[in-house]
C-alpha cells in the first residue's frame, strides 16, 4: 500500500475500534440483564394510609392527543380525596381550548383537576413541571406526556414501593400503541424495547444508575427537591435530575412488567426531532455531570457505566467520517485479498454489528416474540440507526459547542393503524438542508456498491448497502415531509381568512 492508502486504512481501523467499544457495551448490558433477570423488585410493605398523589400532565401544542390523555388519567383507580391532577398547558394553538374544556368537564364531575397555563414557556417542560410543583399538594408526583395512555391501576401498582424511605422514583416500561402503523414505527418500537427491556433492567437490578424517562414514572417530591429540582440548562431535564438525585443517595425502581402505552412518532421528521433532542441533551448532561460523578462517593462500576451511558451518542460523531472513508477503503482493499477483511471488517461486525443484532433480538425474545418476529425488522433497524447519523452528529456537535436551542416537542397525531392518514394533520415538518446531506451520502455509498458489484467482490457489500439504504431512506422521507409541509403551510397562508363580521 502507498502511504496515503495506509493512512486511510489506519484511520478507518481506529474509527472501527472506537465504535466497537460502544458496540461491545451492548454485550455488557445483555450480560447484566441475564445475570440479574430474576431479581424481581417488590415493595418493602403496603401503605396503611395511601399518600396524596399529584399527577402532572405537561402539554404543548398537542391538539390530537390531549383529550385522550386527560380522559385516561381521570379514570385512575385511586381515592379521589388523595388525588390531584395538574394539566400544565403551555400551548399556543387550539390545544388550549381542548384541554381547558376537558378539565372543566372532569372538574364538574368532582375530580380535583386544575388547568395551569403559562404564557412565557420559561424552561420549557422543566419549567412547567417546576411551576406545577409550587402549586402541588401531593407528596408523590407522577408525570405523563401528552402521547401516553396510562392504565387505571398505575398508581395502585407503584405507590407501595415508596414505603421504602430510600426510594425516590419508580419508572415503568413504555408500550407502543401504534407499533404496527408502519415500518418506521415497528423499528422505533424495537429500538425502545432494547432500552426499556434490556438496558433499564440491567442497570437497575445490578445497582447502577439509570434514569427517569420524562414520563410514565412517579417521584417522591422530597427526592426532586433533594436532587436540586427541575433544571432547564439541558434538553434532557429527566436524565439530568435522575443522576443528580441518585448521587444524593436516593434509590430508583424499574418495573418492566408494568407497561404504560404510548404513541411513537409516525413521521420521520418527528422521529428525528425526538432523537436530536435526546442525543443533544445526553451530551449536555454528560458535560454538566460527569465531573461531579467522577468525584461522587459511588462505586467505580457506577462511574464507568455513567460515562458509557451519557457519552453513547459520541459514536455518531465517528459514524460520519467512517461513512466517508468506507467506500475509499473498499477501493483500496479490493486489490489486497481477504487478509484486511479478516483484521478489519470481521472484528467490527462482531463488536458493533453483531452486538446490535444480539441486543435487539434479546429484547424481542424476552417479550415472547417468535424467531421470525425477532429478526424480520432488524436489517431495517440497523439501516435506520445508520441513517440517523447526520441528525445525531449535528446534535452532538451543537452540545459540545454550547449551541443553545429551545425544547422542540415531538408532535403526535393520535393515529394507530396504517389507514389513519396524517396528511391533513396540522403539525407539519419544516423544509431543511439536512436531507440533502443524507441523500448525498446515500449517493456516495451507491458508488461503493456499484464498484463492488462490478468487480464481483461481495464481502463488504452488506455493510455498504446498510449505509446506502439508511441514508437514502432517512433523506428521502425527510425531504418528502419537508416539501409536503412547505406546500401545506403555503396553502393555509393563501386561503381566504374568515370575515370578522
Amino acid at each position: 500500500m502507498s502511504a496515503i492508502e495506509l493512512s486511510v486504512v489506519v484511520a478507518y481501523a481506529l474509527l472501527l475500534l472506537l465504535l466497537s467499544v460502544y458496540g461491545s457495551h451492548r454485550y455488557a448490558m445483555a450480560y447484566l440483564y441475564y445475570r440479574h433477570k430474576y431479581r424481581l423488585p417488590s415493595p418493602m410493605g403496603r401503605f396503611e394510609r395511601l399518600p396524596r398523589v399529584t399527577i402532572q400532565l405537561p402539554i404543548f401544542n398537542e391538539m390530537y392527543v390531549t383529550e385522550r390523555l386527560i380522559d385516561a388519567v381521570a379514570k385512575m383507580d385511586y381515592p379521589r380525596d388523595l388525588l390531584e391532577i395538574q394539566v400544565l398547558d403551555d400551548s399556543t394553538d387550539e390545544t388550549q381550548g381542548i384541554a381547558h374544556a376537558c378539565v372543566e368537564r372532569h372538574r364538574k364531575g368532582g375530580l380535583d383537576i386544575a388547568y395551569v397555563h403559562r404564557t412565557n414557556r420559561k424552561g420549557f417542560k422543566a419549567g412547567a413541571l417546576e411551576h406545577g410543583l409550587t402549586l402541588a399538594k401531593g407528596e408523590l408526583v407522577a408525570v405523563f406526556d401528552a402521547d401516553f395512555v396510562p392504565e387505571p391501576d398505575f398508581l395502585r401498582r407503584t405507590v407501595d414501593f415508596f414505603t421504602d424511605p430510600q426510594i425516590g422514583m419508580v419508572q415503568t416500561r413504555w408500550g407502543h400503541l401504534n407499533r404496527s402503523y408502519s415500518l418506521l414505527t415497528e423499528a422505533q418500537a424495537i429500538l425502545l424495547d432494547g432500552h426499556f427491556v434490556i438496558e433499564h433492567t440491567a442497570r437497575n437490578r445490578s445497582g447502577l444508575f439509570f434514569n427517569f424517562n420524562g414520563t410514565a414514572g412517579i417521584w417522591r417530591r422530597e427526592a426532586i427537591a433533594s436532587g436540586g429540582g427541575w433544571q432547564h440548562d439541558t434538553l434532557t431535564e429527566d436524565l439530568d435530575l435522575s443522576y443528580r438525585t441518585q448521587m444524593k443517595g436516593w434509590k430508583f425502581v424499574y418495573l418492566p412488567h408494568l407497561v404504560t402505552p404510548a404513541e411513537v412518532p409516525v413521521e420521520m421528521s418527528a422521529f428525528k426531532s425526538q432523537q436530536h433532542r435526546w442525543a443533544k441533551g445526553s451530551i449536555q448532561t454528560a458535560l454538566k455531570l460527569l465531573p461531579l460523578i467522577r468525584r461522587a462517593d459511588v462505586p467505580k462500576a457506577v462511574k464507568r457505566e455513567a460515562f458509557m451511558h451519557l457519552t453513547a451518542n459520541l459514536g455518531y460523531l465517528m459514524m460520519i467520517p467512517l461513512a466517508i472513508l468506507l467506500p475509499i477503503t473498499v477501493v483500496v482493499r479490493v486489490s489486497h485479498g481477504a487478509l484486511e477483511v479478516l483484521f478489519l471488517d470481521l472484528p467490527f461486525f462482531a463488536a458493533a454489528t453483531f452486538s446490535v443484532v444480539f441486543f435487539y433480538v434479546a429484547s424481542q425474545r424476552e417479550q415472547g416474540k417468535t424467531r421470525w418476529e425477532r429478526v424480520k425488522y432488524l436489517p431495517f433497524v440497523m439501516a435506520l440507526g445508520i441513517g440517523l447519523a447526520v441528525n445525531q452528529a449535528r446534535a452532538v456537535v451543537e452540545a459540545l459547542m454550547g449551541y443553545e436551542t429551545g425544547f422542540t416537542r415531538t408532535p403526535k397525531h393520535g393515529v394507530k393503524s396504517a389507514g389513519d392518514s396524517v396528511a391533513k394533520k396540522r403539525y407539519k415538518a419544516a423544509l431543511t438542508f439536512q436531507p440533502i446531506v443524507e441523500l448525498a451520502l446515500a449517493g456516495y455509498m451507491t458508488y461503493g456498491v456499484l464498484y463492488l458489484v462490478e468487480r464481483g467482490v461481495y464481502y463488504s457489500l452488506p455493510f455498504l448497502v446498510l449505509f446506502q439504504v439508511g441514508f437514502g431512506y432517512v433523506g428521502l422521507a425527510s425531504l418528502y415531509e419537508g416539501v409536503r409541509g412547505y406546500f401545506a403551510r403555503s396553502a393555509r397562508q393563501m386561503a381566504p381568512q374568515p370575515s370578522a363580521e
